[in-house]
C-alpha cells in the first residue's frame, strides 16, 4: 500500500452523502493503492447526520476502521498534554491525529476543522479541509 488517507466526522459524513469533492479524493486514493479509513468514533459522528444506517454500513464496509485501543487513546492523551487543549472539546481530533501519526506515509487527513488538527498531525502530516 502507497500511503494512507483517514477521513474525520465529518469527511465520513461528507463521503455518505456523495459530496463530490470527498467523493473524488477518496476513489483516487483507492486507485491509487492508498489506505483509506477513519475511526470508530468518527463513525458515530456520522451517523448523527441524517445519513441512512444503511449506507454507512456499505461505506463503512469499504473503509479501514481504526479502533479506539487504550494505546491509540494514550498516544491521543499526550498530543492534548503537549499542545495543552481541552480533551472534552478535542478528544476526537486529538484521537484521529495519534492514528494518522501512526498511518504509512505519506498521510493524509480529510476534516472540516484542520486547525487543531494539523497543529496535533505535525508537519509530516497533511490535513485538507473538506
Amino acid at each position: 500500500m502507497n500511503g494512507t488517507v483517514l477521513l474525520d466526522g465529518a469527511g465520513l459524513a461528507k463521503l455518505c452523502q456523495d459530496d463530490r469533492m470527498v467523493n473524488t479524493l477518496v476513489a483516487a486514493a483507492q486507485r491509487g493503492g492508498r489506505r483509506v479509513g477513519t475511526t470508530a468514533m468518527a463513525r458515530l459522528e456520522a451517523e448523527h447526520t441524517g445519513t441512512r444506517t444503511t449506507k454507512v454500513e456499505w461505506i463503512l464496509s469499504r473503509l479501514q476502521v481504526h479502533a479506539i485501543s487504550c494505546a491509540v487513546s494514550d498516544a491521543a492523551a499526550e498530543l492534548l498534554r503537549t499542545h495543552r487543549l481541552d480533551g472534552r472539546r478535542c478528544a476526537g481530533e486529538a484521537t484521529l491525529a495519534a492514528i494518522a501519526r501512526a498511518g504509512r506515509p505519506p498521510v493524509t487527513v480529510l476534516t472540516s476543522d484542520p486547525g487543531h488538527l494539523a497543529l496535533m498531525c505535525g508537519p509530516g502530516i497533511t490535513v485538507l479541509r473538506v
